[in-house]
């Protein structure tokens, strides 16, 4: 059997790999020690021509589907891996048919769920990363995507100014329909919901759930804030015509929520008294558009948030309020931002990607300054926290050290 590759960009040097062996059996020295989730298939990351690829072996027609549905959710803009290349037509020494492999980009600065519980993290997390799982359903709700195998695990988790973004690693149980009824989103929430509070038990059962309450009864925030998130994206409101502002309102609450609203659906009756409303295309990264409009930086939504903010308060200081923004942004990237996150020293930079790094200086400027009663310079925060802080954290643009695999598990089964 000839080796089949299929790629949008082939590399060459992906042939120099030793498909002719079992993925478990990859030599040590080709891999790349990154933390595992849970899978039911053999996964190994690889360093190659300069990159981190996730390999993982699986039968040849569900490799190809997989690697499709992950071309077309990146199309769409959804937040997902990027896919690849499958591998296909291998064989062993012995002539023997092995299962093809799926190869993707390895997601700089992310985590599965277990190797974030591996580390000292506050109480709430899991809340938090409940919370960055509900907005990632509910984008790909949006877009027509029916995942089938909702969980943690099937997951990718990066820090966004004290929050979490999250990634979908998996989507070989996925469908692309035009749009989803609500038997079909609801079909998924409760998918989430047992996924999740199976993955939670395993997780106390081992002793690194810090939550202080039932993983059943945390689990089930995934529903409530769906359907919260869900509501305010998508419900439709009728008001009176002389309260037009609340078209505005509207949008303005959507902002807050981190979307943009592309197209509206405004409905008059027909004596004209009221007006009915409903967003039509709702897209998310409100904050990170206006930001990277602004300063060129390309960060996630609630980092983007936290720059804006601190942006508002650097115009303000300065007495700029008035002025042209992009101005006022272009200097508040030169004086404050960028001095910032180069200040850190080369050996720390893989630590946190910078924009986290600015988010984490100005919270531990907030508390020196609390406990100072005074204002503290960035500065000042800066050489404090590169100096204590930074270097007890771990090197997430390419975590080592820990096999998420290997950490206890109550009920595999509970982890699809």
């Amino acid at each position: 059997m000839a080796l089949e590759l299929t790629a949008a960009r082939p590399d060459p040097a992906l042939l120099d790999l030793p498909w002719r062996r079992p993925l478990e059996d990859w030599p040590e020295e080709i891999l790349a020690a990154l933390p595992r989730g849970i899978s039911r298939h053999v996964v190994r990351f690889v360093r190659l021509s300069g990159r981190v690829l996730a390999v993982k072996e699986i039968k040849a027609d569900i490799a190809r589907r997989e690697y499709e549905m992950l071309r077309d959710l990146r199309r769409l803009g959804m937040p997902a891996v990027e896919p690849f290349a499958v591998v296909s037509g291998r064989v062993d020494a012995d002539g023997e048919p092995l299962d093809a492999c799926l190869v993707t980009r390895h997601l700089q600065y992310s985590l599965p769920y277990r190797a974030l519980y591996s580390q000292s993290l506050r109480k709430g997390t899991a809340t938090r990363l409940i919370d960055a799982l509900a907005v990632l359903l509910v984008r790909l709700h949006l877009a027509g995507f029916w995942w089938g195998d909702v969980s943690l695990s099937n997951t990718l988790f990066r820090r966004d100014a004290g929050a979490f973004a999250a990634y979908l690693v998996d989507a070989e149980t996925g469908e692309l329909r035009p749009r989803l009824s609500n038997g079909q989103r609801e079909h998924d929430l409760e998918i989430a919901r047992v996924n999740i509070a199976g993955e939670l038990m395993d997780l106390d059962a081992g002793g690194l759930l810090q939550e202080e309450r039932d993983p059943v009864e945390v689990s089930e925030r995934i529903v409530t804030r769906y359907r919260e998130l869900w509501s305010a994206l998508t419900t439709e409101e009728t008001f009176a015509d002389t309260e037009r502002w609340r078209v505005d309102d509207r949008i303005r609450r959507l902002n807050k929520l981190g979307f943009d609203v592309d197209e509206l659906e405004l409905t008059t009756d027909v004596d004209g008294t009221s007006i009915r409303v409903q967003p039509k295309v709702v897209d998310s990264g409100h904050h990170s558009r206006r930001l990277l409009r602004l300063t060129g930086l390309d960060v996630r939504e609630n980092q983007a948030r936290r720059l804006l903010n601190d942006l508002e308060v650097f115009a303000a200081s300065t007495g700029r309020q008035g002025e042209d923004e992009e101005i006022v942004a272009h200097d508040w990237l030169a004086r404050v931002y960028e001095p910032t996150t180069r200040g850190v020293p080369r050996e720390l930079v893989a630590k946190l990607e910078p924009a986290e790094v600015f988010h984490e200086v100005l919270e531990h400027r907030w508390y020196m300054a609390e406990k100072a009663q005074h204002d503290v310079p960035i500065q000042l925060a800066l050489d404090d926290y590169v100096a204590r802080i930074l270097p007890g954290k771990p090197d997430e643009r390419a975590v080592v050290g820990i096999d998420t695999e290997e950490l206890p598990v109550l009920a595999d089964d509970s982890l699809r």
